[in-house]
């Protein structure tokens, strides 16, 4: 399987959601940045979604991600602006997914701290086998590892400006409707606050 084809089929999970994590765990960890200036005495208002052209080119992601954001923007105080109505607020999300690597779950030289098999000197050895699995030199299985990220900015929309932004990203999670809400609510935990960044929260992945 080429690198183009990699990039989407992964595309296409997460426009699904299929692409599940953290199996059999009952919270997400994930690494959170945040900044901005939100003013003290300003109360979380009614907010719409806003779109860059190259997400307007692809709906059924942005709208996965979309809904992933709300629960964690309800939380927080924001409300949805009523139909019709001009929003106090405009809110912008983003997402990815990257392949870092080959995680080696069946190899006995794993546990004693070496790499057999597929890894060796940085590089895979091995190839392709499916979507799903990558097959050693030595025929053990690997299992793909990823990087997920989300990302989320809030701006005033009389004014245009910047207000709130915040990241969470996550190792080997996917992308399931579920790992991406609990990773919109770690990068919105702290609001309106920043903190240490990056620093790391956990919080419980929805069931």
């Amino acid at each position: 399987m080429s690198k183009r084809a990699v990039v989407r089929w992964i595309t296409g999970l997460l426009a699904a959601g299929l692409l599940g994590g953290c199996a059999g765990l009952d919270t997400l960890r994930s690494d959170v940045s945040s900044y901005g200036d939100w003013p003290a005495s300003r109360q979380p208002g009614s907010y719409a979604f806003e779109r860059l052209p190259s997400q307007q080119a692809q709906p059924a992601i942005q709208s996965a991600l979309e809904i992933a954001a709300r629960p964690a923007l309800e939380a927080a105080g924001f409300a949805p602006a009523a139909e019709g109505a001009e929003p106090e607020l405009l809110v912008q999300v983003g997402g990815r997914v990257t392949q870092t690597g080959y995680a080696v779950w069946d190899d006995p030289f794993w546990w004693r701290g070496g790499f057999y098999g597929g890894y060796y000197g940085g590089g895979y050895r091995g190839r392709w086998a499916g979507p799903g699995w990558g097959w050693g030199a030595y025929g053990h299985n690997y299992a793909p590892m990823y990087q997920s990220e989300v990302a989320l900015l809030i701006r005033e929309r009389s004014s245009g400006k910047p207000l709130y932004e915040a990241r969470a990203r996550s190792d080997n999670a996917g992308t399931s409707g579920a790992t991406l809400r609990a990773m919109f609510e770690a990068a919105l935990k702290d609001f309106p606050a920043t903190g240490i960044n990056p620093r790391s929260v956990i919080v419980p992945l929805p069931h």
